[in-house]
């Protein structure tokens, strides 16, 4: 049987947090948190309210500081980045709000996403292929799209760099139930691309249905860690964490 209390490290990871610790002000939120992803895996963040998820992934993209901890990329210490070089090494990030410029037309908000782009017509239409719906809205300003495509746009403008990784908080908030399960398909769908993803996401249940492993954050602390089905058959975690 799988010890999901045991947080294990993957030294093959492609991005990697160790021991990381940082909060708001004289408020410590996260208490060295560790988190691999490994090549072409969807890796889930879930637990309660408060625990520190958001800004565990703020903290991995550099928008808050480390008090300790490192953050590694292929194996290298990249904890000095500064938020707007995380992109050149690799790393994107779809926050749950604030994720488009909503005065911007779908074509204008991917024009700004490949600005670290090797070649912005071709990863253009590569995200008209993953999202064809975009590709019917591309002269519509973000702000007249439902919420599911305002959620595909972010994902996509995130991609736009064709990314090692991309970091996703909160993918289904605010989705109507019938775009939750189309929205994790995207996000499988970008794992085959050849992103690796670190979600963060309350809806578990939907979640673990694309994700290779988890991690279960509490207190700003490593719960459990084990791959997809044995967190969802855990007695222990759904009393915990999952109300079932």
């Amino acid at each position: 049987m799988t010890d999901i209390e045991t947080v294990r490290r993957y030294d093959d990871a492609v991005f990697s947090a160790r021991d990381v610790e940082t909060g708001y002000g004289d408020l410590q939120v996260l208490y060295g948190v560790d988190i691999d992803v490994q090549d072409d895996e969807i890796v889930l963040v879930f637990g309660p309210n408060g625990a520190g998820k958001s800004t565990l992934m703020r903290a991995l993209f550099k928008q808050l500081p480390l008090w300790a901890g490192t953050i590694e990329i292929d194996g290298e210490d990249y904890s000095g980045l500064e938020a707007n070089q995380m992109v050149s090494h690799g790393v994107a990030y779809v926050p749950q709000t604030s994720n488009v410029f909503p005065n911007l037309t779908v074509a204008e908000n991917l024009d700004i996403g490949s600005i670290h782009a090797r070649d912005a017509d071709d990863r253009r239409q590569r995200m008209f292929d993953l999202f064809p719906r975009l590709e019917e809205r591309r002269g519509q300003d973000a702000d007249t799209l439902s919420g599911g495509e305002r959620q595909m746009l972010a994902m996509a403008r995130a991609l736009m760099p064709d990314p090692d990784v991309l970091l996703i908080d909160e993918p289904s908030a605010g989705l109507a139930p019938q775009l939750i399960e189309r929205t994790f398909d995207h996000v499988d769908q970008i794992r085959q691309t050849g992103t690796a993803v670190l979600m963060v996401e309350q809806n578990v249940d939907a979640a673990l249905d694309v994700t290779d492993r988890a991690y279960a954050l509490d207190m700003g602390e490593n719960k459990f860690e084990a791959d997809a089905e044995t967190i969802r058959n855990s007695e222990r975690v759904r009393d915990l964490y999952l109300g079932k």
